[in-house]
């Protein structure tokens, strides 16, 4: 019979065994199912690590793919830190690459690039933030289920900009397609070392998300909500203001990768921008362990994965699906791995009783 208790914290040590063991298993039994399909398993992840770290382009591409990923994940984090589960990230995104095509598309073309990038950066984190502000406001007042209300509001966003590029906002010049009009040069952000300038961003956000967590007082708080909200309680916390702050720092950094991606990469805006960095940013955050330094690293891993994938479409001529199941089986063994972090599984000895009857 299995029994399962709750760990005490684990050496480092033996963490990083757990870790490492998990990936091992996950290479190998995605060899096995590879082999199984007729592919060279050695020659399917090399081409992978190519794909992602071979050559200077595709470097740039990774690093691309790791700055949404990045931002979103810090903003999963804040509210994950307080055990507000936000699945709307995807929502968020999009309603601020929405405020971010709403300065850009209104504003003179003449203006300054510096002050145009930082009208939009401003608009898509307030509009973000307010995505993110609503579910805050009914689970601080109503203690509704956040889980489901973030989920929801994601398609509310999604099918309000597939309604405006379809009908209001669609581009008289785009001969009869559903586009947005592009926009102007001083709206998109530049570039530097080949790749815009969002990383700088990115990298600055972790060290201001580190630094918000662990070395202020509202980091503090947040935390200490999400440890025990009676301890909160006890200590004379506003509970319900920490719960809308955090989250208007979560959807606004969410809306930040919104303005980011209509800005650097898709130069408009689409119904299909968030690119589901909103939901993949749940997954990077967790194996994070709520840590913004590990962000960074696990955002770039998961990014090479993604851009390896990609490229092993074209170099093997491997279908997409076979590149999507690679990824799924790493991910269910690392995540897998988390279980094993934090209960012990073992096996119970069962006492058997013998009765004896007293004559």
């Amino acid at each position: 019979m299995l029994k399962v208790n709750k760990r005490a914290e684990l050496p480092k040590d033996r963490e990083a065994i757990i870790r490492v063991g998990a990936i091992l298993c996950s290479i190998v039994c995605a060899g096995i199912v590879l082999a199984v399909m007729g592919f060279n398993p050695i020659q399917v992840f090399r081409e992978i690590i190519l794909g992602a770290f071979g050559t200077q382009m595709r470097i740039q591409q990774t690093v691309v793919k790791a700055i949404p990923l990045v931002v979103t994940s810090l903003g999963i984090l804040v509210a994950f830190k307080m055990k507000f589960w936000n699945i709307g990230g995807e929502g968020q995104i999009m309603m601020g690459a929405f405020g971010a095509a709403l300065v850009a598309l209104n504003l003179p073309s003449t203006l300054p690039m510096p002050v145009m990038l930082l009208c939009m950066a401003i608009v898509a984190i307030v509009f973000g933030g307010i995505w993110a502000f609503i579910p805050a406001y009914f689970k601080a007042k109503f203690n509704t289920n956040e889980t489901i209300f973030t989920l929801m509001m994601n398609y509310i966003a999604i099918k309000w900009v597939t309604y405006l590029q379809f009908g209001p906002w669609k581009d008289p010049a785009s001969q009869g397609f559903p586009r947005i009009a592009t926009f102007s040069d001083n709206a998109v952000m530049p570039k530097l070392f080949g790749i815009h300038i969002g990383w700088i961003i990115a990298l600055a956000l972790v060290a201001i998300i580190y630094v918000f967590i662990n070395h202020t007082k509202k980091g503090y708080e947040i935390t200490v909500v999400g440890e025990s909200l009676e301890t909160a309680r006890y200590a004379g916390m506003n509970i319900n203001s920490i719960i809308i702050t955090a989250m208007l720092i979560s959807g606004g950094l969410c809306g930040l990768t919104g303005m980011i991606q209509a800005s650097a990469i898709e130069k408009t805006l689409t119904a299909n921008i968030s690119n589901n960095y909103g939901f993949t940013a749940i997954i990077t955050t967790w194996l994070s362990r709520l840590s913004a330094p590990i962000i960074l690293v696990v955002c770039i891993v998961f990014a090479g994965l993604l851009q390896g994938g990609a490229y092993l479409q074209i170099a093997m001529q491997v279908p997409a699906s076979v590149a999507d199941m690679i990824q799924g089986i790493i991910l269910f063994f690392v995540l897998g791995s988390e279980f094993f972090l934090q209960y012990k599984v073992s096996f119970a000895k069962s006492e058997k009783t013998t009765i004896k009857e007293v004559a």
